[in-house]
């Protein structure tokens, strides 16, 4: 059966982290649509809202009249992913978060974060030109792409753009979804470090789902598709 796949990337990563999904995705005869959304390519990111990326991913499946659309956000694309699916779910047939934030109503990804990771957010983007925030290397090596080896791990690296603090900063609502859902977390994703603040079981939890293991970092999507494929196959074959 033919599935119409839209992927949404997550902080500082656009449409090509998508790519060797994509690929494979395409190669079994399913449609796939891969974003970049705004503020994460030439926009000047103090000109960025939030809504603005869920209007953008709401907008892609309407404009291109998409339906009975898998919708995949990893990481922070959970923010859009969650706010597109209450402004279109005549469209979705389910939704799959990877490693994704699930919003708190009313509460802003950073302060849903390790006090840590938000002082960190807060102090880059005040000495930066324009509010946007660059992961340090040492950060994204230890704690995003540890089982990743060098050299594409710096390579990665190289590829990651600003991302606007505007959207760690603004709050939404978060009201039950009325789709179907899966939540696909990185058995060794430490982006979100163990404990209180872990991935899991805290986010599933939101959704009221048990999470499913898939092997890797929190780029594992990147450098381990097959693996990451076979599971968002294992789940649609569930639904």
């Amino acid at each position: 059966m033919v599935e119409t796949y839209v992927l949404v990337p997550g902080a500082w990563h656009g449409a090509w982290s998508w790519r060797p999904v994509a690929r494979i995705l395409r190669a079994r005869g399913h449609r796939v649509f891969a974003l970049t959304l705004p503020g994460l390519g030439d926009d000047d990111p103090r000109r960025c809202e939030l809504s603005d990326t869920i209007d953008f991913v709401a907008g892609f499946l309407d404009a291109n009249d998409l339906t009975d659309v898998t919708l995949v956000g990893h990481s922070w694309g959970g923010y859009p992913v969650f706010g597109a699916a209450h402004r279109v779910p005549h469209r979705l047939r389910r939704l799959v978060f990877y490693s994704a934030f699930v919003p708190e109503d009313g509460v802003a990804l950073v302060d849903d974060v390790p006090p840590g990771h938000a002082a960190l957010f807060r102090q880059l983007a005040r000495e930066s030109a324009d509010h946007s925030v660059v992961l340090p290397y040492e950060v994204w090596q230890n704690a995003f792409a540890q089982d990743t080896p060098e050299p594409a791990r710096k390579l990665l690296y190289d590829l990651l753009v600003p991302q606007p603090m505007s959207y760690f900063e603004q709050p939404m609502a978060a009201p039950p979804l009325g789709v179907p859902v899966s939540y696909l977390a990185g058995e060794a994703d430490l982006a979100m470090p163990p404990g209180e603040y872990a991935w899991c079981p805290r986010f599933p939890d939101r959704l009221g789902v048990e999470p499913v293991s898939v092997p890797g970092d929190h780029e594992a999507f990147l450098t381990r598709p097959d693996v990451f494929v076979a599971k968002l196959e294992e789940e649609r074959r569930k639904s």
